[in-house]
Order: structure tokens, then sequence, then C-alpha cells
């Protein structure tokens, strides 16, 4: 085993030590972050716009995963190059540790409500003691004339020896191959071991996991009254296996972000500000706005990079302020909205933003400054405190979550996503989705039900067609009840199905009477469209 292999092999060993000790931190004290998605998320932001696009679109779902094993793999290999390099310079490899550790805390204390001190303690324990480990390995166990590189014996002090004393090193104690791999491995295996406990407490705190139930007061107990929905009607849904529920529960609801990891934010010390061309900037607590008069709302949301036929959509039952009555407390309304003030911005406490047409926020739909999903606190993960619930549009221009702020400026701003080189305005596409079938299916002849969602929020949907020979022909579904122009619908066909292989497609007219097209065109930049299909075999 060559001298630089050996060092390589230390230098990995301290990093994975290092990478340890700073997950178990973050799990140990959740506010403090976890450096490595700290240092993920600082090369999200570096990404230039069409690059991130580009890798969305190649990696679809992976694309995280693969982010973050390159930032381990790229690490890992800066670690066994400096060990290397301490074997002949060890001044200059410990002037690299020190950079490294100096990028991984300005990635840390860049994360929304980083306490200052402890990460710092925590990263500087972190690499301390990486460092330590690899020396310890490099020192007693791999050191070796400089520029040395062939392969090292040692002499056998007796049956089963690991040790022997070596001529030239002066600082003494050596081990054979095994001996070192066992020694080296065991120190990765235990930042490993850390790394796996501290992703395990970090993500099991009762905050992430299980929301409290709205009790419609605030922190001192002053609340206005929620106007709450009844129950769904038992029209509004079907009792048809396959098709998923009419509202999704907060557990089940698709999740897709920016962030890697979800900002941890004190609600009795945030504040939302209501900022630009208003007459009255302001700035209200938690308690304040749920001093507002709130309410319920039954919205569907989805993502534009949902592809046809996929997951990223789900049904909520949301409860907030209407935007508007948010922003008249700023001075705003209809009547003022000028060129100055036309784009209604939304960021969020990581510097995330989005934007839409301030007119949205006043046309008469249930825009929602939200603080609940499903009659609870919003989950962490889904914008804990506060967030926004709009309609009609994708989240990519409208659905802030952690908010903090609502700027009114001009139209010529450009949000996070549309310098990303997604489009700009970004209405929801009217949809259809087979959820009774899957592509492959092999069922049984006789009545097969056909069924699923569809979804146009802000126009409801007034019409679903099946069809089971590629498009050829169509049949009208049985809809559910419509639960509120703003949700997806519930639909099914009872297919009379003969053996034969079969093409089955769906499609859906809104409320406007505007059939979804059947061109197919992928999800950037303004969301997929098409018709969901899937093919079967009757036997």
């Amino acid at each position: 085993m060559g001298v630089r292999f050996r060092a390589a092999t230390a230098g990995v060993a301290g990093a994975l030590v290092a990478l340890g000790i700073t997950e178990l931190a973050h799990g140990l004290l959740p506010s403090s972050p976890s450096v490595l998605l700290s240092v993920a998320q600082r090369v999200i932001a570096a990404t230039p716009g069409g690059v991130a696009t580009q890798a969305i679109e190649i990696l679809g779902s992976a694309d995280v995963p693969f982010l973050i094993s390159n930032v381990i793999l790229v690490t890992l290999a800066l670690c066994a190059l400096l060990a290397n390099l301490s074997l002949t310079r060890p001044f200059a490899a410990l002037a690299g540790v020190a950079v490294l550790a100096a990028a991984a805390l300005s990635a840390a204390l860049s994360e929304p409500f980083a306490p200052p001190l402890a990460t710092a303690l925590g990263v500087a324990a972190a690499f301390v003691t990486g460092a330590l480990v690899a020396r310890y390995l490099l020192a007693r166990f791999v050191t070796a004339t400089p520029g040395a590189d062939e392969p090292e014996t040692a002499e056998p002090v007796g049956a089963g020896s690991v040790r022997s004393r070596r001529a030239h090193s002066a600082e003494g104690v050596s081990v054979d191959r095994r001996g070192f791999l066992l020694l080296s491995g065991g120190a990765a295996a235990a930042g490993l071991a850390a790394v796996g406990a501290g992703r395990l407490l970090g993500g099991g705190s009762s905050a992430a996991s299980s929301p409290a139930r709205l009790q419609g007061a605030g922190p001192s107990g002053a609340a206005s009254a929620v106007q709450t929905l009844p129950s769904p009607p038992a029209g509004a849904s079907l009792d048809v296996p396959g098709i998923p529920p009419l509202i999704t529960p907060a557990r089940d609801f698709y999740l897709i972000d920016t962030v890697l990891t979800s900002p941890r934010i004190d609600r009795d010390s945030w504040t939302l500000k209501v900022t630009g061309e208003v007459d009255n900037p302001i700035e209200i607590s938690y308690e304040d706005l749920l001093s507002l008069p709130a309410r319920e709302a039954d919205v569907t949301l989805s993502c534009v990079s949902n592809e046809v036929g996929g997951g990223l959509v789900s049904n909520g039952r949301w409860t907030g302020v209407l935007l508007s009555d948010v922003l008249e407390e700023a001075g705003m309304s209809a009547e003022k909205i000028s060129r100055a003030s036309e784009q209604l911005v939304g960021r969020s406490v990581d510097g995330w933003s989005s934007g839409f047409r301030t007119e949205i926020a006043f046309d008469g739909r249930e825009a929602l400054v939200a603080f609940g999903l499903g009659g609870s606190e919003l989950p962490v993960k889904h914008g804990f405190p506060v967030r926004l619930v709009v309609p009609g549009l994708y989240g990519y221009v409208s659905a802030t979550k952690w908010l903090t702020e609502l700027e009114l400026t001009a139209w010529d701003f450009d949000a996070y996503w549309i310098q990303r080189t997604w489009s700009k305005e970004g209405p929801v596409k009217t949809q259809s989705r087979i959820d009774t079938l899957a592509d492959g299916d092999e069922r049984e002849a006789g009545t097969i039900p056909i069924g699923g969602v569809a979804w146009a929020p802000h126009r409801g949907i007034e019409r679903v067609e099946v069809s089971t020979d590629g498009g050829d022909s169509w049949n009208d579904a049985r809809l559910a009840d419509q639960l509120d122009v703003d949700t997806w619908r519930q639909y099914v066909y009872e297919w009379d199905a003969a053996p034969g292989e079969y093409t089955i497609q769906v499609r859906a007219t809104d409320g406007e009477g505007q059939t979804q097209t059947r061109r197919e065109s992928p999800s950037h930049p303004s969301g997929a469209t098409g018709y969901h299909t899937v093919d079967a075999t009757v036997v």
C-alpha cells in the first residue's frame, strides 16, 4: 500500500469524522444548521439559472441527491489532496484546511437564524477533530521519507503482530496494511455513524413531524374567530379504489423546494413586512395576523414541474387571512394599483422570491396568507409559521413558504425562478390524471373503473372524458360534485372491457369551456401539457 494512498485514506477518514460531528451537532441542536446542506445550498444559489434549469430537466427528482453526493465527493477529494500535501508542505496543507473550515462556516452562517456562536464552535470542533484524526493516522502510520511513494513493509514482531519500528521514521510506530485499514475504516465508520445519528435526531423533532392543532388564538390568546368550512359533502367524493382522497392529508401533501433543509422559525419573533409602493408600509406579528378575520379555504396546489399524470399536485384545506385584507392594512387596494405596484413579490426568510400580478390578490379568489393546513399549524416543511396560498397559480410564482415580506413593485422585477428562465405569469393549466390504472397493468375482462382527478384551480372542472382507443373516440366520465372551483374534482368511467390491448387517455374541460390540449410539451417553461396516457391489457 503506497504512502500517497495511505495519506489520501487518512484525509478521507478525517473528513468523514468532521462531517459526522457537524451533522451530530445539527441533530442535537436543530437551530444549528447542517454544514453539508448549507454548502450544497450555496452551490444552488451560485449556479446560473440556465444551468440549474437544465439540471432539473435532466435529473428530475434525482437532482438533490446528485448535488449532495457531488458536494461530499469533492470535499473528500480535497481532503485527500490536502493530506498528501501535508507529507511535504504541512503548513500549506494546514492553510488549506483553514480555508475549507472558513468556507463551511460562511455557508452555515448564511442560513436564516443560525446561532453564530454555536455554529462557529461546532464547525471549529469538527474541523479540528477531523484534522487531528488525519494527522494521527499520518504521523503514526504513514510517515515516510519525503517524496517516497513505494509500498512499505514492516518487520513482524511475532504472530498476529500489527506494529513495528521503522528505522527511517522519527515518529516511530507503524502498522501493517490490515491494521491501517482497520484504524482508518473505524474512524470513517464512526463519522458515518455520527452522520446517521445527526440526521435521525434532526428529522425527528416534534416541530417537524407533529404540528400543533390550531386553537384559534395567538401567543397571547387574542385572535379573531376562524370562518370554518363544513365537512365536504358525501357527493364530492367517489368511493373508487385508487382515486386519491378529496382532501390530501398534510403528511401526504406533495413537497418540492429550493431549500435543502427547512428554516426553523420562532413564530413569537416572526414578523411580516408589507413594503414597496404602498401608502402605509407595515410590519405585523403572528399575533397581529391572527387578530384579522381568518377563514378556511379548499385549494389545490400544483408544481409547474409536474409531468402529465405526475404526483406533484395535492388538495388541501388551508387556514389563513385573505391576502387582500393584509394588503389593505398597508393602504393598498385594487383601485390604487399602478405600474409601480403591479407586481406582488413574496419573500422567504431564506431570500427565495416569487411574484405575480397584484390584481390577482383583489379579483375575488381566496388567496391566503396561510398559517394552517388540515386544521393544524403549518408543518415546518410546508412553510411554518406563515406562507402564501394563491389559487390558480403554479407554486413557483406564488407559493412563498416561510413568508417574511410582501413587496409591491413594478412588473420588471424578476423573481427566483423567472431569473432561471421559467415563464413570468404561471397560471395553472387544465389537467387530468388516471389513478386507478397504471401503465402496463393487466386486468380481467368485465367492468373496469377508470378514475382519478382533474383540476383547473379558480376555473373549476365541468367535464372529464375517457378514451380507450388512443383518442379515436371519447366517453363522458361520471363526476363527483365540485367541492370548489379552486379544487380538483374526482371522476370515474365504468368501462365494459373486452380482452385486448388498449391505450387509455383522459382529458378535462374547465369551467370556462376550454378543453385541455393534447399537444405534448415539457414542464419548462410554463407547465407540461398533453393527455395522460396508460397502456393496459385486458385478459
